[in-house]
């Protein structure tokens, strides 16, 4: 073999050890992927209340939101986020303005991670949400206005597009089911069982530790 031979071939297996171990090791036990998300929060409701009937409405919001997954083995993790979303609350025919209420809805999921060592890896994930009202802002139209908190499952889907060994781009959608009871003014009226069920999308960078 000439030198010439030689010296490409060596380049050749330098280039494999360079390759090859960052795509073995994404993904991996023992890994922490931190993801900064934007996310679109929109909310499915459905909820009456029982002296003015009328439909309980909640308005869409766009959020960033900061999620942490610890991969337990190379195709499972788990998997929890962490944001905040305000909505402008309402009621339509009889139309009533029920002021703002602030949400925070921390959601843990157990993940599989189809093909943690591709360059396109999918996952689908499964687990609990936990929603908290508070600050609640009355509008003018009522002298008061209280939310039950709320515990549901969640369920979600998504994909990581690999750029390095370290950084990633994901998308994700989930479906986070939040039941809550409205008392408006100390209790003259009332919509009990109103269902949220937000759909969640997101869209946003990872980085693997």
């Amino acid at each position: 073999m000439t030198l010439i031979g030689k010296t490409a071939t060596i380049a050749a297996v330098i280039g494999l050890l360079v390759v090859v171990p960052a795509a073995v090791e994404a993904k991996s036990a023992g890994d922490i992927l931190v993801r900064l998300r934007g996310l679109a929060f929109m909310p499915d409701v459905d909820g009456t209340t029982a002296e003015l009937g009328g439909s309980v409405g909640a308005n869409d919001t766009f959020i960033p939101e900061v999620d942490f997954s610890y991969f337990i083995t190379d195709n499972i993790a788990v998997e929890l986020i962490a944001a905040v979303t305000k909505h402008d609350m309402s009621l339509k025919s009889p139309d009533l303005d029920l002021g703002d209420v602030w949400l925070l809805p921390p959601t843990l999921t157990l993940q599989y991670h189809f093909m943690p060592k591709a360059k396109f890896s999918p996952y689908i994930g499964v687990g609990i949400n936990w929603t908290l009202f508070f600050n609640e802002q009355k509008s003018t139209d009522i002298t008061d206005i209280a939310y039950t908190n709320s515990v549901g499952p969640a369920f979600q889907v998504g994909l990581d597009m690999r750029v390095d060994d370290r950084w990633s781009l994901n998308i994700d959608v989930k479906k986070v089911f939040v039941q809550t009871d409205v008392t408006i003014n100390f209790g003259a009226v009332n919509a009990k069982d109103v269902d949220l069920d937000p759909w969640i999308f997101g869209f946003g960078v990872g980085y693997r530790f």
